[in-house]
């Protein structure tokens, strides 16, 4: 299935959270949606970034939209992670890759001299009716999460 473009409605999808939940995009209409994949739980940019989202939570919940991280780490270390952080919203869980490769996110990355596979950290906006209305790929942490806020405020 090729990953959704903007303006086009994303599939709907159930996915293991925090909080022994499940996620289902569905569920969700009405609301718009930041779903931000990031690498790996408890490193340096992956924690600045959810720090940010964690930081404006207030400010996108009044602008109608919920957060949500994914990343291919466990429940068990996302559960970890987001109580570190005290993050209040949920984390997704996607060790098999289904919403990564969903989202066209993992890349070959050079680490170190040697090429791994990983994901790239990247934002998509999803509006209340279950449309990709923005996304940003390859994402730098500085400034971005104030940036998607912005977007966030401006969709109707």
């Amino acid at each position: 299935m090729p990953s959704p473009a903007v303006s086009e409605t994303v599939p709907d999808f159930t996915a293991q959270m925090t909080g022994e939940q499940t996620f289902t995009l569905s569920d969700y209409r009405g609301k718009n949606l930041v779903l931000y994949f990031y690498p790996k739980d408890n490193t340096p940019g992956c924690t600045t970034e959810s720090l940010r989202f964690r930081d404006l939570h207030p400010e996108f919940l009044e602008a109608n939209t919920e957060i949500f991280g994914i990343s291919r780490d466990s429940l068990r270390s996302h559960e970890g992670f987001k109580a570190k952080l005290e993050m209040p919203f949920e984390l997704i869980s996607d060790p098999d890759e289904t919403l990564c490769n969903l989202f066209d996110v993992m890349k070959t990355k050079s680490m170190y001299g040697k090429k791994v596979r990983g994901v790239e950290r990247s934002t998509f906006v999803i509006d209340a009716s279950g449309t990709l209305v923005k996304e940003w790929r390859g994402v730098k942490v500085p400034g971005h999460v104030d940036e998607v806020l912005e977007f966030a405020k401006s969709i109707d």
